[in-house]
C-alpha cells in the first residue's frame, strides 16, 4: 500500500482528473465500498481519506477489495491510453513509417505523453520501439529472400549505412547474416490480471509471464542463451495465436490451448511440463501426485523446482499445482492471481 503523502496526493489528483497516463500505475481501493478502480474510472469520486492506493493487482486483491463494475479494472488493466492506441495503430498499419514529434502534434497528441508511456511500459524510448519495429520488418524481408538494399529502403531506412548500423546494434549481426539468426519476438498483452509479456520464436511460444514477475529478467537471459536468439519487439504467427486463445480463455470460452511451443529445458523439466499440461482445466494436482504419476515418487522437490522454471504461465498450467494439504503454494505471478485463475476455471466448469 502506498504510504508516501506526496505520492498519495499525486494519485488522488490523477483519480479525480481521470488521467489516462496513470493507467496501470496505481489502483485505488475505496474503503467505504470495498471496491477498487483504475485511474480513469468515471464513477463518483470518494473523499481522499477514504482511498488507499496500491501499485499492483496482487496487493489490492490481498486487501480484499473487489473490482469496480464501472471501470472494470480486471478487464481494462494495463490497457494503453487512447493516444497510445492511436499511435500504435498507425505503426501497426505502416511499421516502416517513422513517427516524429511534429507528426504526433498534428494528431493532437503531446509527444512527452507518448515518450513517458513507452519508457514506463516497455522500458525503452518511443524512438527505440519504432526502430525495433522497422528492424523486425526488415528481418522478415531478408528471411524471405529479399536483397539487403530493398529490405532497408522498404523498411523506412534512408541509407544502407544507417540500416546496417541499427541492424547490427540491435541483433548483434549484419543484415547479410540475418537468415541464420534466431529471433524472439516479444509483445505486451493486456489481461484481466494485469499486463503480460509474450515471447515467441518462429517455432513457437517460449515466454508468457506477468510483467511484474521477479524472475522475468533472468528468464529472458536464459532464453537468449538457450535458444541462441536475440529479443526484439515484434509479432509472428505464434504470438497472434496466443493473443487470440488467451483472450478466449479469460472470457471462459477456451479450456485447452492449441499452439506451438518452443520451451528449452532439461529432459526432466520437459517431462514435468508435459505432465503439467495433462492436468485438466478446472482440476488441481500436488507435486507429490505429479512425482508419482511420473514414476518418481521421491522426486517431489525436483518436480517443484522444474515447475518453478516454467516460463510459459497459464498455457503450461503451473497454477493448477497445490500443496499436498490442499493449500495454495507459491506461484511466480503471486498467490492472488493463482487463486483467481483456479476460481475462474472452476466457475467456467460449473457454467458449462
Amino acid at each position: 500500500m502506498v504510504s508516501d503523502i506526496k505520492t498519495i496526493n499525486e494519485y488522488y489528483r490523477a483519480l479525480v482528473e481521470k488521467d489516462s497516463q496513470y493507467l496501470g500505475v496505481f489502483y485505488a481501493g475505496v474503503k467505504t465500498t470495498n471496491i477498487f478502480c483504475i485511474a480513469t474510472c468515471s464513477a463518483r469520486k470518494p473523499k481522499m481519506q477514504n482511498v488507499d492506493f496500491f501499485h499492483n493487482l496482487s496487493e489490492v486483491l490481498q486487501y480484499g477489495f473487489r473490482p469496480c463494475k464501472v471501470c472494470k479494472p480486471t478487464q481494462n488493466i494495463g490497457e494503453p491510453p487512447t493516444e497510445v492506441r492511436q499511435v500504435m495503430t498507425v505503426l501497426s498499419e505502416n511499421p516502416h513509417h517513422k513517427v516524429r514529434d511534429q507528426d504526433l502534434k498534428k494528431m493532437g497528441i503531446a509527444p512527452e505523453k507518448i515518450r513517458r508511456w513507452f519508457k514506463s511500459h516497455f522500458d525503452m524510448t518511443f524512438q527505440a520501439y519504432q526502430r525495433m519495429l522497422r528492424i523486425n520488418s526488415a528481418y522478415e524481408k531478408l528471411k524471405n529472400g529479399h536483397p539487403v538494399t530493398a529490405s532497408a529502403f522498404d523498411s523506412g531506412y534512408e541509407s544502407l549505412s544507417g540500416f546496417g548500423y541499427s541492424f547490427k546494434n540491435l541483433l548483434k549481426t549484419s543484415p547479410e547474416n540475418a537468415r541464420k539468426l534466431n529471433l524472439i519476438r516479444i509483445q505486451r498483452i493486456s489481461t484481466p490480471l494485469g499486463p503480460m509479456y509474450a515471447g515467441a520464436t518462429d517455432k513457437g511460444l517460449c515466454l508468457l509471464e506477468f510483467t511484474d514477475r521477479r524472475m522475468l529478467e533472468t528468464e529472458l537471459r536464459d532464453l537468449t542463451r538457450l535458444l541462441r536468439a536475440e529479443i526484439i519487439v515484434g509479432e509472428n504467427k505464434p504470438l497472434e495465436v496466443v493473443k487470440r486463445q488467451l483472450k478466449e480463455y479469460f472470457q471462459g470460452e477456451r479450456t485447452a490451448f492449441n499452439l506451438p511451443l518452443d520451451t528449452p529445458g532439461t529432459d526432466f523439466q520437459q517431462k514435468v511440463w508435459r505432465q503439467l499440461m495433462e492436468v485438466g482445466f478446472g482440476e488441481t494436482v500436488s507435486y507429490q501426485q505429479m512425482a508419482h504419476a511420473m514414476g518418481r515418487p521421491s522426486a517431489v522437490r525436483a518436480v517443484a523446482n522444474a515447475n518453478g522454471h516454467n516460463r510459459v504461465a497459464i498455457i503450461i498450467p503451473c497454477h493448477r499445482v497445490i500443496g499436498a494439504n490442499g493449500h495454495l503454494t507459491g506461484y511466480g505471478g503471486g498467490l492472488p492471481r493463482k487463486k483467481w485463475l483456479l476460481d475462474h476455471e472452476k466457475q467456467a466448469v460449473m457454467q458449462s
